[in-house]
């Protein structure tokens, strides 16, 4: 995820300073165009997909001109291919050059249409949810020539769909909203007015003139010398992120977010027998889908005053024996568990519209157990344990940074640091498990094993629950 940064506090290029970047980027930096054109598409596609769910938004129009814009604007359609969206391309004055003409091979080979301007319907609204405008770029100037003057006309006419409320496509323009003046933006108000702007290297002058929900800087390969020598402000990218918002995110209808999950059925021939090896079933799934922290869990507990208490840890062992985790002997939740010793955990893996719940009794791992896995942490992590009086006031941070370091000075010498008494686990024997898959619809799959004896044997029986 991309995090928000002030549009005040952002660098905006002149033309000439976008251009002279362009030009020491691809003279002694050694950056191709390809490469600059790859990155860009990238930082286009990871911004859409942040802002447009593919599955809410998924058929994209990418309008593309004869310049590097336009070659943005193809790379971006082949990223959002593989991201899970539906592409088309209108590409009507091709540049006959190998990079341009290379790209077109590797859309073709993904099978992804290309229309002409006479094939696009007269509307875009019901054939399209997003339509990328890559049609020109910063260097631009003059006025828009066919076809690209119709083109930038209809996408005037969608503006006139907010007025009746029905829905329209989204318009995501690439660097500079095609027809408007790189500097002065869009001048006598009629230009194209996008839902969604992503700023390459860094925002264009032109862009304090956008007022769309949606704005974000894309093209993450800005060398320090660049952005010393013009001074450039520019916002630290997040993580992995290949874009990073610029201004605040939209204010939403909380009471209007919704996800239509999509996601094979979950039936009852194709599960385990066994809960606990439907669970690692599951957990090798989020393991191989690259969800961070698959194994956070939700811990609810309740004390001998009736009110529950809820709070995220993390899974450190599962067997047949139940689901362990390590903490705090004092803390809240080890208190809630004293007075009264049943919890249920909660999985909820997101990237693949899944949770699993489970309940049970809770008893406490053997001190061996407790000893072993303290010892397996980073040494950091063990001092933390100490130090930290889980749920007790203090003062302020500084406390904890104090008590840190004597810590780390007094065990400096120590090969092993001793395991406090007041930290350990505890296991959780599942006697009932939920299986949980998003549908469409809110047709959710949920199946429920719960254990029974038969014949002097525990068994689970398995129930589908209505959603």
């Amino acid at each position: 995820m991309s995090s928000a940064q002030n549009s005040d506090s952002v660098s905006h290029l002149t033309q000439r300073e976008a251009a002279e970047i362009d030009e020491t980027l691809m003279g002694p930096l050694g950056f191709s165009v390809d490469q600059l054109m790859e990155l860009a598409g990238l930082s286009v596609a990871t911004s859409i997909a942040e802002a447009y769910k593919a599955s809410e938004y998924d058929r994209v129009l990418a309008i593309c001109g004869p310049g590097n814009n336009g070659g943005d604007g193809l790379v971006a359609a082949r990223q959002l291919y593989h991201f899970g969206y539906k592409p088309f391309v209108c590409y009507p004055k091709r540049t006959q050059k190998p990079l341009y003409t290379g790209l077109v091979t590797q859309l073709e080979s993904l099978s992804i249409p290309f229309l002409s301007v006479e094939d696009l319907p007269l509307d875009f609204s019901k054939d399209f949810d997003i339509i990328v405008d890559a049609m020109f770029g910063f260097s631009f100037h003059g006025t828009p020539r066919p076809p690209f003057d119709d083109l930038i006309k209809r996408l005037l006419c969608l503006h006139g769909y907010d007025q009746t409320r029905q829905k329209r496509p989204v318009i995501v323009s690439v660097d500079i909203p095609s027809g408007w003046h790189v500097e002065e933006g869009d001048i006598g108000d009629e230009g194209i007015k996008p839902d969604m702007l992503v700023s390459l290297t860094a925002p264009k002058l032109c862009a304090k003139k956008f007022s769309g929900p949606h704005h974000f800087l894309g093209g993450r390969f800005v060398p320090p010398v660049i952005a010393h020598k013009y001074k450039l402000r520019l916002p630290p990218y997040p993580g992995t992120s290949m874009c990073v918002r610029i201004g605040k995110a939209p204010s939403v209808d909380i009471s209007a977010l919704r996800e239509n999950y999509i996601s094979p059925e979950f039936l009852e021939e194709q599960v385990e027998s066994d809960p606990i090896n439907q669970f690692r079933k599951w957990f090798d799934d989020a393991i191989a889908a690259g969800l961070r922290e698959p194994n956070a869990m939700a811990l609810s507990t309740v004390g001998k005053d009736g009110k529950p208490s809820s709070r995220m840890v993390l899974l450190k062992g599962v067997d047949r024996d139940g689901f362990v985790w390590y903490t705090n002997y004092e803390s809240r939740k080890a208190c809630e568990l004293c007075e009264n010793p049943h919890a249920s955990l909660l999985f909820y893996w997101d990237g693949l519209n899944r949770q699993v719940r489970v309940e049970g009794s809770v008893e406490k791992v053997s001190d061996e157990e407790s000893e072993q896995y303290f010892h397996s942490r980073p040494r950091g992590s063990q001092i933390g344990a100490i130090v930290s009086k889980q749920s007790s006031v203090i003062p302020g941070r500084h406390v904890l940074y104090q008590q840190y370091k004597e810590l780390e000075e007094k065990f400096s010498d120590w090969s092993l640091i001793p395991k406090p008494e007041f930290w350990g686990g505890y296991r959780l024997k599942p006697e009932l498990f939920e299986f949980w898959q998003g549908q469409t619809s809110r047709l959710h799959d949920r199946l429920q094993y719960s254990p029974q004896e038969i014949n002097g044997k525990r068994v689970w029986k398995i129930n589908r629950l209505c959603p």
